[in-house]
Order: C-alpha cells, then structure tokens, then sequence
C-alpha cells in the first residue's frame, strides 16, 4: 500500500526554522516530489518542487527562505523551513507522483495526511 507520511511541524515564533518530513513507501519508482501548503480559508498551493535527479522548484514566496531536498535511498523528501513568517501557516502536503508496486509502472499521483505549521507573531 502506498504511503506517504509527513512529520515535523508544530509551532514556532517568527524568525524559526522547522524542517519536515516526508516518508514514502510501497512505491516501486517515485519520480517528482513536492511539498504543497493551505492555510484556513485558501487554496492548496506548491512550496516546493524535486525531480527525480534532484533539481528543484519553488515558489517565489518561499525563494531564499526554504530548501527542498530527497534521500533516494530513504525514500524520503525533506523541507526545511528557516525565517518563517506567521504567514507561512499552514497545513502542509507531500505530493509525489510515482509507481505503485501492486499496480504496474503507471505514474499516478498520491498526498500525504499533511502536518499542521504554526508560525506565532
């Protein structure tokens, strides 16, 4: 069964850093990898973005402020997170787009149960 499982958020103050992340398994391939966000009341939108050989996307909002990085060997997509803003708030998303392993080589699309980031003023 496909998972993708997210951990690391909490609360922090203004000017912290967290960093979250993601673990995938059942996957016999996993090709991009991203990070998505929704704050009460918004649409869900992309952080951050990683190919398969690592190069990387983000959203201008977060440029200079977040980094994006994957273990291959871990099956695992990291975010971390300095200089947060309370409007960095959010519930936070893995997205992955890869194989399932009971299902063939189809590329489909999975989310993660998201986790809760709180940025305090």
């Amino acid at each position: 069964q496909v998972q993708l499982v997210e951990s690391g958020g909490g609360l922090v103050q203004a000017g912290g850093s967290l960093r979250l992340s993601c673990a995938a398994s059942g996957f016999s391939s996993i090709n991009a990898m991203n990070w998505f966000r929704q704050a009460p009341g918004k649409q869900r939108e992309l952080v951050a973005n990683i190919a398969a050989g690592g190069s990387t996307k983000y959203a201008e909002f977060v440029k200079g402020r977040f980094t994006i990085t994957r273990d291959n060997a871990k099956n695992t997509v990291y975010l971390q997170m300095n200089s947060l803003k309370p409007e960095d708030t959010a519930v936070y998303y893995c997205n992955a787009w890869g194989a399932d392993q009971r299902l063939g080589p189809e590329l489909r699309n999975y989310w993660g149960q998201g986790t809760q980031v709180t940025v305090s003023s």
